[in-house]
């Protein structure tokens, strides 16, 4: 049985991240489900559980024994373990793309202090602006190719608390008994592919920007194939 491929967005973005993916995947004849994380910045802290119960929910209508293949991209790596452990169906394999790791023993936490220290000063009333509005424009223009998916994935952004990128995720004991691999899109993110190659995990590369699932979507969807081990 062909597993269901569900493509899990960073909570920093949004679902139209991966739906250029998702309709090549159903073109090839995969069944595919694009959760939406747009809601979980609601609400007082921890985020951790809303984003596993999201993934759940969205699988309530696929029968329990249906096996899925779980595909987190950016920090959305971080919380599959998680998602994993509240699922009742079978995980036959999850893939990372352009993705954080979940520590080897837990807790994880979201942001590095770096990271912590870069966002702090933006925030208003605990409030963070938009993803895309972190960063210059010169950083930003490569990870678009059309101007329309461009407007679409700003628009849709949340603007998350600064309290979701202070939380520390669980990493379940056990989780990665299963195919785990990584898609590598490039820097610097290569510091996690070599990462999780050491964990013997298989790693795959197609070179580009960090949101390079939107530019090469074919080819990011056979490369999904091919880690998932469908074929």
């Amino acid at each position: 049985m062909q597993p269901i491929f569900v493509l899990v967005h960073s909570p920093s973005v949004g679902p139209s991240t991966w739906h250029p993916v998702a309709e090549h995947l159903t073109a090839a004849g995969y069944q595919v489900r694009v959760p939406s994380l747009l809601h979980i910045g609601a609400g007082a802290p921890p985020f951790w559980p809303r984003i596993a119960e999201a993934v759940r929910d969205d699988l309530q209508q696929v029968p329990v024994g249906s096996p899925v293949t779980l595909v987190a991209h950016s920090s959305a790596g971080l919380f599959l373990p998680t998602i994993r452990s509240g699922l009742d169906h079978p995980v036959t394999s999850s893939i990372f793309v352009d993705a954080a790791l979940p520590a080897r023993t837990g807790p994880t936490p979201v942001a590095p202090p770096e990271l912590l220290e870069f966002l702090r000063p933006m925030a208003v009333n605990g409030r963070l602006p938009r993803w895309t509005d972190w960063w210059d424009e010169a950083d930003i223009a490569p990870m678009f190719s059309d101007p329309i998916v461009r407007q679409t994935v700003i628009g849709e952004q949340p603007t998350l608390p600064l309290s979701y990128y202070e939380q520390h995720i669980p990493v379940p004991s056990g989780w990665d008994d299963h195919s785990c691999s990584y898609l590598l899109f490039g820097p610097p993110y290569d510091d996690l592919a070599a990462e999780a190659r050491e964990r013997g995990w298989r790693v795959a590369h197609l070179p580009g920007a960090h949101l390079h699932q939107i530019v090469e979507a074919a080819r990011t969807a056979r490369h999904l194939v091919e880690l998932a081990d469908t074929v």
